[in-house]
């Protein structure tokens, strides 16, 4: 009898096992917009397909906030992408989905506005996103696992140059032909020990301009396009850095360094990240701006004293007539924003992501959390500091979180800005040249369009002793411009079934121009259907034959030049 027992107990144990191991040709870690688009053509070319997505919302950024799409040129996104925003124009099309206003009193001010006649909707609510994804993928054979994070200790199986399987902290394993990292932080990238780098490149690593430290005022690209960086999104002059102002003995206010560095050269920081607010002023959706519990009224002494300088300043940031709030804020449907970063002191908290990209999934959170504790602080106190200007306070008070968007009964969203974490290293690097035309890849998977953009890095006392920001480039005036299939796959010898969509090759300038939403899900869906070529004809990733990616690639609308 005790032998009976103990055979039926493995055999119990063996399909406990079984249950928590999942098998599937293509396997995607990250339900970002580039996941979704991956994983929507996993299906559509037969493939079965799972999509596992570490938190309990899909979308990322996309339903994460960022609902005033940043592209350069539409004309550039074809295939599933541009799918998405078809879709998102018939969302609204539904008067059913305008709740707070009339659709003929909504006025699209994004800067890829929507024409009368134009079947695609660019700009929309981060509810609006994340039903359009759903109604998408409920269309696919595709398996959603959600909250199931990667175990990056040892979570990830390799045998003969290949991954065999993925597991998570639960102990879920998942077993797959073929797998794609399409999270902002490449984890299953690094996990495999695929080559990355965090930080900036120095200009002179890939003959770059715009990389490195950009402390100066202006900066000249390769093709003498005009780069204004550090005239952009800084303080006012003559912002004292110090506790007690005028007295370097006393200390710097927080999140100040006293030296930049020397321009063009190269460092592991990281370019700023922010909540992409959803507000409204709608009384009866809007959630009041709260005091956070451990507000630091000393973390916004520089705020007060942009505004303090503002008298007499020839600079456009506070001068009358002139904007009021630090904010970019971008008119959504529905009485809703999605609100951005805009001068020198603002949403983007500078200084504190460095570790972000590297971080323990604990650590990780208390970055999040610190970061919207800032951001919380930060809107309280333009709508109630008696030091901000009263016209600015009353402005701010009109504002506050949306009831109906996110899971958090503070009307705050789960999804930080990862503007850029860790970036691959592959056989391949698409840097400034690409973007400016100066170089142009032949195995192109995808367009890019948008400005070679970075926001601020760090701050810094200046040789004057007033505070400045560095890091923020604009490069534009480029055409759209080709990404290489090569920038998505690692080197042979590092992994032959790994396509990485998003922490793709790249440089720091470069991966800022190609990082757009509406770009990733381009990217996600050309490296699914690289992976199912790939799985025909039992390749490795790396030898997919690129006319018969480029054809498929074509047939699906995808945009090549």
């Amino acid at each position: 009898m005790t032998k009976l027992i103990k055979f039926f107990t493995l055999i119990l144990m063996f399909q406990g096992l079984n249950a928590q191991t999942k098998k599937y040709d293509i396997v995607i870690y990250g339900g970002t917009s580039a996941g979704i688009a991956a994983a929507i053509q996993s299906s559509r070319m037969n493939k079965s397909v799972v999509l596992i997505e570490p938190t309990s919302r899909i979308g990322g950024l996309t339903t994460g906030g960022l609902g005033q799409t940043d592209i350069g040129n539409k004309q550039a996104i074809g295939g599933i992408s541009r799918e998405f925003y078809e879709n998102i124009k018939k969302y609204y099309d539904n008067s059913s989905n305008w709740k707070w206003e009339d659709k003929s009193d909504y006025k699209d001010g994004g800067q890829t506005r929507t024409q009368e006649g134009e079947p695609t909707m660019w700009t929309f609510e981060p509810s609006a996103a994340l039903s359009v994804y759903d109604q998408m993928l409920k269309k696919e054979k595709v398996k959603l696992v959600y909250n199931e994070r990667l175990n990056r200790d040892s979570g990830v199986e390799m045998e003969h140059g290949k991954i065999i399987s993925i597991t998570m902290e639960s102990g879920k394993k998942f077993v797959g032909k073929m797998f794609l990292d399409a999270t902002y932080e490449g984890d299953l990238m690094a996990t495999a020990g695929v080559s990355y780098t965090v930080g900036r490149e120095s200009n002179e690593e890939y003959g770059e301009t715009l990389n490195g430290v950009q402390a100066n005022n202006y900066n000249v690209s390769l093709t003498k396009l005009i780069s204004k960086n550090a005239a952009n999104h800084n303080f006012i002059p003559k912002v004292d850095p110090y506790i007690i102002k005028g007295d370097p003995k006393s200390g710097l206010l927080p999140n100040i360094n006293e030296k930049p560095g020397v321009d063009g050269n190269g460092d592991d920081k990281v370019q700023a990240y922010c909540f992409r607010m959803c507000l409204t002023d709608h009384p009866e959706n809007r959630i009041s701006f709260i005091k956070p519990d451990n507000y630091n009224e000393l973390n916004y002494e520089l705020l007060f004293r942009n505004y303090e300088a503002r008298e007499g300043s020839v600079r456009d940031m506070y001068y009358k007539g002139g904007p009021l709030l630090p904010l970019i804020n971008s008119s959504m449907p529905n009485r809703k924003t999605d609100s951005n970063n805009r001068f020198g002191f603002s949403t983007d908290y500078i200084g504190k992501n460095y570790n972000y990209p590297e971080a323990s999934y604990a650590e990780r959170e208390r970055i999040v959390e610190d970061h919207r504790n800032y951001q919380m602080g930060l809107m309280w106190t333009l709508a109630n500091h008696p030091r901000i200007p009263k016209e600015v306070r009353d402005e701010a008070s009109k504002w506050g979180t949306t009831k109906d968007e996110f899971e958090r009964e503070d009307g705050w969203q789960q999804q930080l800005y990862i503007r850029e974490a860790r970036r691959m290293v592959s056989d391949y690097v698409m840097t400034q040249r690409n973007c400016e035309g100066l170089e142009v890849v032949e195995d192109v998977i995808g367009l890019a369009a948008y400005t070679m953009d970075s926001h601020n890095v760090q701050r810094y006392v200046d040789a004057n002793g007033f505070v400045q920001n560095e890091g923020n480039v604009e490069a534009h005036g480029f055409d759209p411009y080709p990404i290489s299939y090569k920038s998505l796959t690692p080197k042979k010898e590092e992994c032959k079934n790994l396509i990485v969509p998003v922490c793709l090759s790249s440089t720091h300038i470069a991966f800022g121009s190609i990082r757009m939403e509406p770009v990733f899900m381009v990217l996600g869906e050309s490296a699914a259907t690289a992976a199912s070529l790939a799985i025909d004809s039992n390749n490795s990733v790396q030898n997919v034959p690129y006319e018969s990616l480029k054809s498929i690639l074509l047939k699906n609308g995808q945009h090549l030049k």
